[in-house]
């Protein structure tokens, strides 16, 4: 073969290689053969994307030329730029991205900072860059400031979130019905109020979060019916609510309106207010406990109002009456392990305070998925509330029986039955109509055909969402906040997440199903279990050897520092020729542990270094090997 044609051969066979890489990578088809799909979309973000009306620009802000940047954030970042680019195909034109590297002093640089992302720096080189997201439609705007690789679970979530979000033009409304004081006097109330020379009441913490997303519409639990347009129900402290509101409440379930219910069986803000005389004679406090055991026990939940649970390991230091300090396990204070770390409204938690909680569990026999988002330690066991009234921590904690782990709060989802199957509740009619109609008009009723049923959903249409905590306390800025005065306003500071669970849940039940129903997802970063089974393995075969070596290091040094010391008085030599051989032969010992040390530790590596170098040769032979293989077959083929 000439020359020429050599070269044009190589010429012809890297360009058939750029030709093949771009129609691979111009192939819509993709094969994720991770163990969570982490690089597929779901069906609710596919779901979501084919309900787009009007385009959507994503504009993803990444500074990779910047000095010191972390490894694990341009892994993240091509992660992020990858499913990105899966909207984009999923969406089927609607989507664009655009991909911008804000150098420092350019008009990216402005732009990004005009968008409200956040500017992070590199550890290294102390540079700042940024990587963030920008959604944009019309001209509706929202941002991602800044991705952590931390959150990386939870990136389609949080990317389909923002998608979903910029198509919003109202606020969602939530209704909230409860019997305690979360939201603050409203405008009416508070003229009202200021002619009576009353001082105005402030909301909750809770309620500024949930009005930063939503508008919300209070619901009187007199009422017997929702008002319409409401994307989300929180149910606080229930407390004599009526049939009619029930059976609102539930069709506004089984609709696929998410609901969100906090029972107590022991309200601290209902004790405080009750009568200590009532309470000596027996009458208990008013309106403490909450239940409603019609929808619960309909939807296979069970959760008792007498019961208050109590957690000895992770109890609450408290002061006492005689100014000492107490742990009363029925304060519970939970800790990064109690929280589902794959659940979107608990993962990122770190803490959370409980006042008395009750607890929940789904009962034998429900087709609904119960999942558990908060529980406590194994050191848990329940007490009744009635005994809890003038009992001190001490003859608390003597009252708890362990007896395992216990769920304050889960999320059930599915197809749930209607607690009203037979339609709505008849309106209860007064006592004095029978005595006030005639007989001859109550026979003509009688005889009268009843008007038919109005319609009403027996089964969930599809899947439906409900929120259960079984306790009310948590809400109140009281064990949430500190609060100080800043220049004249009042300021406040988290010592607990108590807040972001509130916010997070409401936040995640308010979203379309489509949201719902994304869960997250393990990280690009996979363990190698192989290795680590391994790791225990050795560990376990070797630390009994290498525990008595270190002990008989640590005894030897403890001798020659003790005969090193005889050797001298004040600062005169006076070791005799015996203390320096028992010197040197000390010294000789501890040479030959710390080789034997260095001997077991090099065995506890032993298999796993084997390992190492096996995959080496394989990572370096298996492609020239392949590539003879084929060369040798083909040759074979074209000789026959």
């Amino acid at each position: 073969m000439k020359p020429g044609s050599k070269l044009l051969a190589v010429a012809l066979l890297f360009l058939g290689l750029v030709l093949v890489n771009y129609l691979a990578s111009s192939i819509p088809a993709r094969l994720d053969a991770t163990a969570d799909s982490i690089y597929s979309l779901s069906n609710g973000t596919n779901a979501m994307l084919a309900k787009i009306e009007e385009p959507v620009t994503l504009e993803l802000y990444f500074s990779k030329d910047a000095s010191g940047l972390p490894i694990a954030y341009k892994n993240y970042a091509a992660r992020v730029e990858e499913m990105l680019r899966q909207y984009v195909r999923a969406s089927r034109g609607k989507v664009s991205l655009q991909v911008i590297n804000p150098r420092p002093d350019t008009p990216e640089e402005e732009k990004a900072t005009a968008a409200g992302l956040t500017p992070q720096v590199s550890q290294q080189g102390g540079e700042q860059f940024f990587f963030g997201l920008v959604v944009t439609q019309a001209d509706q705007q929202k941002t991602i400031p800044a991705f952590t690789p931390q959150r990386e679970q939870f990136l389609e979530y949080d990317l389909s979130k923002l998608v979903y979000a910029v198509q919003q033009f109202d606020k969602p409304k939530l209704g909230l019905l409860t019997s305690l004081p979360l939201q603050g006097t409203s405008p009416q109330e508070m003229q009202m109020m200021m002619m009576m020379r009353q001082q105005p009441q402030p909301s909750q913490f809770v309620v500024n979060e949930w009005e930063q997303a939503f508008e919300i519409e209070r619901v009187e639990p007199s009422a017997t019916e929702l008002p319409s347009g409401l994307d989300l129900l929180v149910i606080a402290h229930p407390q004599n609510l009526s049939e009619p509101l029930l059976f609102a409440i539930d069709q506004f379930l089984l609709g696929g309106k998410p609901v969100f219910l906090a029972l107590d069986p022991s309200s601290q803000h209902f004790k405080r207010q009750s009568n200590p005389q009532q309470m000596m004679m027996g009458g208990g406090p008013q309106n403490v406990s909450s239940d409603l055991p019609t929808l619960l026990n309909a939807y296979g939940i069970q959760y008792d109002a007498q019961k208050v649970v109590g957690d000895l390991e992770n109890a609450t230091q408290v002061q006492t009456g005689g100014g000492g300090i107490a742990r009363l396990p029925i304060w519970i204070s939970l800790r990064q392990e109690n929280f589902n770390s794959t659940a979107l409204a608990t993962a990122q938690l770190n803490s959370a305070m409980f006042i008395e909680p009750g607890s929940l569990s789904a009962t034998a026999g429900s087709t609904l998925t119960f999942t558990p988002l908060i529980e406590t330690s194994e050191q848990a066991g329940t007490v009744e509330a009635m005994m809890l009234q003038f009992a001190q921590p001490e003859d608390v904690s003597r009252q708890i029986t362990p007896s395992g782990r216990k769920t304050i709060a889960a999320l059930v989802t599915g197809k749930f039955k209607s607690a009203f199957p037979n339609g709505a509740p008849k309106p209860e009619k007064p006592a004095d109509d029978a005595a006030k109609s005639d007989d001859s008009d109550a026979a003509a009723k009688a005889k009268e055909p009843e008007p038919p049923a109005a319609p009403h959903l027996t089964e969930s249409k599809d899947s439906s969402t409900l929120f259960v905590i079984a306790d009310t306390d948590w809400l109140f800025d009281d064990y949430s906040l500190r609060k100080y005065n800043f220049f004249g306003q009042t300021a406040a500071e988290p010592f607990n997440d108590n807040l972001a669970l509130a916010a997070n849940t409401v936040e995640f039940l308010g979203g379309s199903q489509d949201l719902i129903s994304i869960r997250g997802k393990g990280t690009s970063l996979r363990p190698f279990t192989v290795v680590r089974k391994m790791e225990a393995e050795a560990q376990k075969r070797y630390q009994e050897k290498l525990t008595a070596v270190d002990a008989e290091l640590s005894q030897l040094a403890a001798d020659l520092s003790k005969l090193q010391g005889e050797t001298t008085t004040g600062n005169r030599l006076v070791a005799t020729p015996e203390m320096a051989k028992r010197i040197e032969e000390f010294q000789k010992q501890q040479a030959a542990k710390r080789g034997e040390r260095r001997e077991i530790r090099r065995a506890l590596r032993e298999d796993i270094d084997r390992l190492e170098n096996r995959l080496l040769i394989i990572n370096l032979l298996a492609t020239p090997v392949l590539v003879g293989a084929f060369g040798l077959w083909f040759h074979r083929r074209r000789k026959q």
